[in-house]
Protein backbone atom coordinates (compact mmCIF):
# COMPACT_ATOMS: atom_id res chain seq x y z
CA UNK A 1 0.00 0.00 0.00
CA UNK A 2 1.42 3.49 -1.04
CA UNK A 3 1.52 6.10 1.78
CA UNK A 4 -0.15 9.41 0.66
CA UNK A 5 2.71 12.38 0.79
CA UNK A 6 2.47 14.45 4.28
CA UNK A 7 1.63 18.20 4.11
CA UNK A 8 5.05 19.14 3.89
CA UNK A 9 5.71 17.53 0.84
CA UNK A 10 2.42 18.29 -1.00
CA UNK A 11 3.16 22.22 -0.27
CA UNK A 12 6.87 21.49 -1.69
CA UNK A 13 5.15 19.91 -4.61
CA UNK A 14 2.59 22.75 -5.28
CA UNK A 15 5.29 25.58 -4.76
CA UNK A 16 7.24 23.75 -7.25
CA UNK A 17 4.70 22.98 -10.04
CA UNK A 18 3.72 26.70 -9.35
CA UNK A 19 7.09 28.12 -9.96
CA UNK A 20 6.92 25.85 -13.11
CA UNK A 21 4.03 27.38 -14.45
CA UNK A 22 4.72 31.22 -13.98
CA UNK A 23 8.16 30.28 -15.58
CA UNK A 24 6.53 28.81 -18.42
CA UNK A 25 3.71 31.19 -18.58
CA UNK A 26 6.45 34.18 -18.80
CA UNK A 27 9.15 32.40 -20.90
CA UNK A 28 6.19 31.62 -23.59
CA UNK A 29 4.47 35.21 -23.06
CA UNK A 30 8.21 37.12 -23.53
CA UNK A 31 10.61 34.62 -25.07
CA UNK A 32 13.19 32.71 -23.14
CA UNK A 33 16.13 35.21 -23.27
CA UNK A 34 13.54 38.38 -21.82
CA UNK A 35 12.64 36.50 -18.57
CA UNK A 36 15.51 36.20 -15.73
CA UNK A 37 15.12 34.41 -12.73
CA UNK A 38 13.98 37.63 -10.35
CA UNK A 39 10.61 38.04 -12.63
CA UNK A 40 9.81 34.28 -12.82
CA UNK A 41 10.27 33.96 -8.83
CA UNK A 42 8.44 37.28 -8.63
CA UNK A 43 5.44 35.85 -10.80
CA UNK A 44 5.38 32.45 -8.80
CA UNK A 45 5.74 35.05 -5.51
CA UNK A 46 8.41 33.40 -4.38
CA UNK A 47 11.85 34.08 -3.09
CA UNK A 48 14.63 33.33 -5.45
CA UNK A 49 16.40 31.27 -3.32
CA UNK A 50 13.17 29.41 -3.15
CA UNK A 51 13.11 29.10 -6.65
CA UNK A 52 16.70 27.35 -6.52
CA UNK A 53 16.25 25.06 -4.16
CA UNK A 54 13.11 23.33 -6.37
CA UNK A 55 15.44 24.47 -9.94
CA UNK A 56 19.13 24.75 -10.14
CA UNK A 57 18.91 26.57 -13.12
CA UNK A 58 17.10 28.68 -15.19
CA UNK A 59 16.81 25.70 -18.30
CA UNK A 60 15.68 23.16 -15.54
CA UNK A 61 12.17 25.01 -15.20
CA UNK A 62 11.74 24.82 -19.20
CA UNK A 63 12.24 20.93 -18.30
CA UNK A 64 10.74 20.77 -14.92
CA UNK A 65 10.13 17.17 -14.84
CA UNK A 66 13.50 16.05 -16.18
CA UNK A 67 14.12 13.73 -13.11
CA UNK A 68 10.57 12.02 -13.71
CA UNK A 69 11.02 10.74 -16.96
CA UNK A 70 14.86 9.97 -15.91
CA UNK A 71 12.83 7.81 -13.07
CA UNK A 72 9.97 6.10 -15.36
CA UNK A 73 12.75 4.88 -17.66
CA UNK A 74 14.90 3.28 -15.65
CA UNK A 75 11.98 2.28 -13.50
CA UNK A 76 10.54 0.74 -16.72
CA UNK A 77 14.08 -1.66 -16.62
CA UNK A 78 13.66 -2.11 -12.67
CA UNK A 79 10.08 -2.55 -12.01
CA UNK A 80 9.37 -5.28 -14.39
CA UNK A 81 8.69 -8.52 -13.52
CA UNK A 82 10.93 -11.22 -13.17
CA UNK A 83 11.70 -12.85 -16.90
CA UNK A 84 9.68 -10.04 -18.34
CA UNK A 85 10.86 -9.29 -21.94
CA UNK A 86 12.60 -5.01 -21.54
CA UNK A 87 12.23 -3.79 -24.68
CA UNK A 88 8.43 -3.70 -24.89
CA UNK A 89 8.53 -2.19 -21.20
CA UNK A 90 11.19 0.27 -23.00
CA UNK A 91 8.62 0.99 -25.56
CA UNK A 92 6.20 1.16 -23.85
CA UNK A 93 7.42 3.89 -21.61
CA UNK A 94 8.69 6.05 -24.94
CA UNK A 95 5.37 5.62 -26.30
CA UNK A 96 3.89 7.49 -23.17
CA UNK A 97 6.32 10.07 -23.49
CA UNK A 98 6.66 10.75 -26.89
CA UNK A 99 2.81 11.22 -26.51
CA UNK A 100 3.13 13.66 -23.53
CA UNK A 101 5.69 15.83 -25.49
CA UNK A 102 3.40 15.39 -28.67
CA UNK A 103 -0.24 16.76 -26.73
CA UNK A 104 -1.69 19.69 -27.55
CA UNK A 105 -0.17 22.33 -26.72
CA UNK A 106 3.69 21.54 -26.61
CA UNK A 107 4.40 22.55 -30.06
CA UNK A 108 5.00 26.30 -28.56
CA UNK A 109 7.40 24.88 -25.91
CA UNK A 110 9.49 22.92 -28.78
CA UNK A 111 10.02 26.12 -30.75
CA UNK A 112 10.63 27.94 -27.95
CA UNK A 113 13.62 24.96 -26.51
CA UNK A 114 15.10 25.22 -30.58
CA UNK A 115 15.07 28.67 -31.02
CA UNK A 116 17.22 28.90 -27.29
CA UNK A 117 20.97 27.48 -27.85
CA UNK A 118 21.04 27.58 -24.08
CA UNK A 119 17.74 24.94 -24.00
CA UNK A 120 18.78 22.72 -26.79
CA UNK A 121 22.38 22.66 -24.73
CA UNK A 122 20.50 21.86 -21.76
CA UNK A 123 18.26 19.16 -23.42
CA UNK A 124 21.12 16.91 -25.39
CA UNK A 125 23.16 16.93 -21.85
CA UNK A 126 19.92 15.69 -20.17
CA UNK A 127 19.25 12.84 -22.17
CA UNK A 128 23.08 11.70 -22.38
CA UNK A 129 22.44 11.75 -18.90
CA UNK A 130 18.85 9.75 -18.98
CA UNK A 131 20.69 7.13 -21.29
CA UNK A 132 23.99 6.75 -19.03
CA UNK A 133 21.03 6.06 -15.92
CA UNK A 134 19.06 3.63 -17.95
CA UNK A 135 22.70 1.93 -19.11
CA UNK A 136 23.24 1.44 -15.27
CA UNK A 137 19.50 0.24 -14.85
CA UNK A 138 20.27 -2.09 -17.86
CA UNK A 139 24.06 -3.47 -16.93
CA UNK A 140 22.10 -3.73 -13.09
CA UNK A 141 19.61 -6.53 -14.39
CA UNK A 142 21.12 -10.22 -13.04
CA UNK A 143 18.82 -11.57 -16.15
CA UNK A 144 20.75 -9.57 -18.78
CA UNK A 145 24.32 -10.49 -19.20
CA UNK A 146 24.98 -7.71 -21.78
CA UNK A 147 28.57 -5.84 -21.64
CA UNK A 148 28.72 -2.22 -20.56
CA UNK A 149 28.83 -1.30 -24.56
CA UNK A 150 26.13 -2.87 -25.27
CA UNK A 151 23.88 -1.51 -22.59
CA UNK A 152 25.41 2.49 -23.18
CA UNK A 153 24.51 1.25 -27.00
CA UNK A 154 21.12 0.05 -26.56
CA UNK A 155 20.13 3.08 -23.67
CA UNK A 156 21.02 5.53 -26.30
CA UNK A 157 18.89 4.08 -28.47
CA UNK A 158 16.16 4.44 -26.72
CA UNK A 159 16.64 7.52 -25.84
CA UNK A 160 17.40 8.51 -29.07
CA UNK A 161 14.16 6.83 -30.14
CA UNK A 162 12.39 9.31 -28.23
CA UNK A 163 14.00 12.55 -29.39
CA UNK A 164 13.17 11.21 -33.33
CA UNK A 165 10.30 9.89 -32.69
CA UNK A 166 8.92 13.36 -31.02
CA UNK A 167 10.02 15.27 -33.57
CA UNK A 168 8.34 13.09 -36.58
CA UNK A 169 5.11 13.41 -38.88
CA UNK A 170 3.55 10.44 -37.16
CA UNK A 171 5.15 9.87 -33.84
CA UNK A 172 3.37 6.64 -32.75
CA UNK A 173 4.61 5.06 -36.56
CA UNK A 174 8.13 6.36 -35.83
CA UNK A 175 8.39 4.47 -32.33
CA UNK A 176 7.22 1.22 -33.88
CA UNK A 177 10.07 1.88 -36.67
CA UNK A 178 12.60 2.63 -34.32
CA UNK A 179 12.15 0.12 -32.09
CA UNK A 180 12.33 -2.49 -34.77
CA UNK A 181 15.26 -1.71 -35.34
CA UNK A 182 16.53 -1.16 -31.75
CA UNK A 183 15.05 -4.95 -31.02
CA UNK A 184 17.39 -5.85 -34.41
CA UNK A 185 20.49 -4.61 -31.95
CA UNK A 186 19.51 -6.09 -28.65
CA UNK A 187 18.96 -9.26 -31.01
CA UNK A 188 22.76 -8.90 -32.26
CA UNK A 189 23.71 -7.61 -28.36
CA UNK A 190 22.22 -10.89 -27.21
CA UNK A 191 23.79 -13.35 -29.65
CA UNK A 192 26.41 -15.82 -27.90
Amino acid sequence: MTVPPGRRERKKAATRQKIAESALRLFLERGYDAVGIRDVAAEADVAVTTLFSHFGSKEALVFEQDTDFEQRLTQAVTARAPHEPLLPALRGEIQALVRHCTADGAAPIWRMIEASPALREYDELMRLRHAESLATAIAADPDLSLTPTACRTIARFVIDAYSLAREAADPDAAVDEIFRMIEAAWDVACAP
